[in-house]
């Protein structure tokens, strides 16, 4: 059996299935997906603390299905833009579990990981699973990916009301 660690960018899934379409992620029926047949070696889900209780539910639901839930406070610049960046928090996760498992799944659309995905790959020859929505994921990180599935009807949430 194959040991998969699993790595979601929340934030990035969030928003980019949010604009595609108008849905959000359906997290269990992703992690069946993404677990059939193998052994969880790590899974962790990224997202930011606003302090409101929506999103506190929303945490409990994801470490319920089996996600460590890691959070970084939710910045609201003064000119109005915010920021919650975990690339640096999820490339170092990844590199620390490549060695120790068959497959990294990430999931994400951001264009930043497809220097990590070749470098998991190339250096432990780690496949490299990328769960993206397919209009809103980067070309680069697609080809750097061994693998691409993409987020559609299946792993949508309200996917019966369309």
């Amino acid at each position: 059996m194959k040991k998969v660690t699993i790595l979601v960018d929340a934030q990035n899934i969030y928003y980019t299935t949010k604009q595609a379409y108008n849905c959000s992620f359906d997290y269990n029926e992703f992690w069946a997906m993404a677990t059939a047949g193998r052994e969880v070696f790590k899974a962790i889900a990224y997202s930011c603390h606003r302090g409101d209780q929506k999103q506190h539910e929303f945490q409990n639901i994801l470490r319920a299905i089996g996600f460590e839930v890691k959070l970084k406070p939710y910045i609201q610049r003064i000119d109005g833009s915010a920021k919650c960046d975990w690339d640096v928090g999820i490339t170092i996760d990844a590199m620390e579990c490549a060695a120790q498992t068959d497959v990294l799944v990430l999931v994400t659309g951001d264009g930043d990981f497809d220097l990590l995905a070749d470098k998991i790959k190339n250096n432990y020859h780690t496949e490299v699973e990328i769960y993206g929505v397919p209009q809103l994921t980067a070309a680069s990180l697609v080809r750097a990916a061994t693998k691409f599935i993409p987020i559609e009807k299946q792993l949508l949430l309200n996917k019966r009301k369309r």
